[in-house]
């Protein structure tokens, strides 16, 4: 990537105040490797609603649009609070996943997760609904007895999961002022929320750019006033470095669903729905993509403490 940069800049013919840009951006690159724009757009999806509703100045947004932008911060204010104190008192769970993605290279894996205070234990099931063979039964459980031999690998490597995450958290409440709300509609027990960029907010780093490039809703539970839905969407192609560093294609999109669970006496919210796809190219042709969709089912709890080789034993059952 390096090479790539000093040939473009070596024969670019924009203005000095262009290349100085560029050169500003293709540092923000370096700290960021642009893959890992692919990997902070699909975690927006979970986290995106922890931004929104932090105060605004309402800089930026029309006279005749800020008493129902008041009107929505208010309302993803409240969904908020609860989801912080949710945060901290978070139950682990077992559960049945159904995804196809880049990581099961396009195929639809069927796998048990167990949650752990160390990651998520994953054993599979069946592949495109097909049951695996003995070989494969085989692989599985052998990779799953490397897990039990060595549990500090498998948080390490879970743990660059929860960085990813934990990071597109802390840089999207940064951002309180890059969205503006619509009205709020009723439907049912839902209310509906739809956010677009901001024009009056200025990205501060390439994540916020391609963050702010979205437009999108937000469906709140009435009753519960907890995050249900929400998706997004780039209506234009996101460009950085004038296009020559790294482009996100218009249409990629995420959404994401959380549900209560049914089997205890006080409902945690569970991500149910993670739907992605992103497409675009990085600096000298690089793809970028983040292709994924997957359903969360069946729900059943399980101890806080729970060890690796426990939740192991637990989905080899």
């Amino acid at each position: 990537m390096e090479l790539g940069w000093r040939v473009i800049m070596a024969h670019t013919s924009y203005p000095r105040w262009h290349r100085v840009h560029l050169t500003r951006e293709m540092t923000e690159i370096r700290k960021t490797k642009v893959s890992g724009l692919a990997k902070i757009y699909w975690a927006a999806g979970s986290v995106l609603a922890l931004m929104l509703a932090s105060s605004s100045s309402g800089a930026g947004i029309p006279t005749d649009e800020l008493q129902a932008t008041v009107s929505a911060q208010q309302i993803v204010s409240t969904m908020l609070a609860n989801e912080d104190v949710a945060a901290q008192h978070r139950d682990h769970y077992e559960y049945i996943s159904k995804e196809r993605s880049d990581r099961t290279g396009g195929h639809l894996w069927t796998e048990k997760v167990v949650e752990t205070n160390a990651g998520k234990v994953r054993m599979l099931l069946q592949e495109d609904g097909q049951p695996l063979s003995a070989e494969r039964i085989a692989q599985e459980r052998g990779r799953l007895a490397g897990v039990v031999a060595d549990p500090a690998a498998f948080q390490r490597k879970e743990q660059a999961l929860k960085d990813d995450e934990a990071h597109a958290r802390t840089m999207l409440t940064l951002l309180p002022k890059a969205f503006v709300f619509g009205d709020v509609r009723q439907q049912g027990d839902e209310m509906l929320i739809d956010f677009r960029p901001n024009l009056g907010y200025e990205p501060q780093s390439l994540e916020e750019r391609v963050l702010h490039g979205m437009s999108g809703s937000m469906m709140i539970d009435a009753k519960a006033m907890r995050l249900h839905h929400i998706e997004g969407r780039m209506p234009e192609d996101v460009s950085i470095g004038f296009g020559l560093l790294a482009t996100i294609r218009a249409g990629s999109s995420f959404a994401t669903s959380r549900d209560p669970t049914s089997n205890s006496t006080t409902p945690e919210w569970k991500t149910t729905l993670i739907d992605s796809a992103i497409d675009g190219k990085a600096i000298v042709f690089k793809a970028i993509a983040r292709n994924e969709h997957a359903e969360h089912s069946d729900f059943v709890r399980v101890a806080n403490d729970m060890s690796v080789a426990q939740a192991v034993a637990i989905a080899e059952q």
